[in-house]
C-alpha cells in the first residue's frame, strides 16, 4: 500500500484541490499544516528548494506541488504509483 503525506497551508486554494483529488480517488493521506510548524517548513524549503504549498510525497517521494499531482492523474501515472 502506498503512502501519501500532503504539506499544506490553511488558505492554499491549491492545497485544497490536491485533497479533493485525493478524496475523489479515495486516497488516505497525511495531511501536515505547515503554517502551524514553521520549522518543518523551513527545513523543506531548504531540502527540497520549494518554495510552496501543496508539497506532496508519494511512498517517501517528493512529486511536487498540485500541477503535478493533477499531470501525474492526467497521464495515469498517478494510479501506478498508489499500486506500488
Amino acid at each position: 500500500m502506498s503512502s501519501v503525506t500532503i504539506y499544506t497551508s490553511y488558505y492554499c486554494t491549491y492545497c485544497r484541490r490536491a485533497k479533493r483529488l485525493l478524496d475523489k480517488k479515495q486516497v488516505d493521506y497525511e495531511e501536515i499544516r505547515l503554517d502551524e510548524d514553521t520549522e518543518k517548513r523551513k527545513e523543506l524549503v531548504e531540502s527540497l528548494n520549494w518554495r510552496t504549498v501543496p508539497m506532496i510525497f508519494v511512498n517517501e517521494q517528493f512529486i511536487g506541488g498540485y500541477d503535478d499531482l493533477a499531470a501525474l492523474e492526467r497521464s495515469g501515472e498517478l494510479d501506478r504509483m498508489l499500486a506500488s
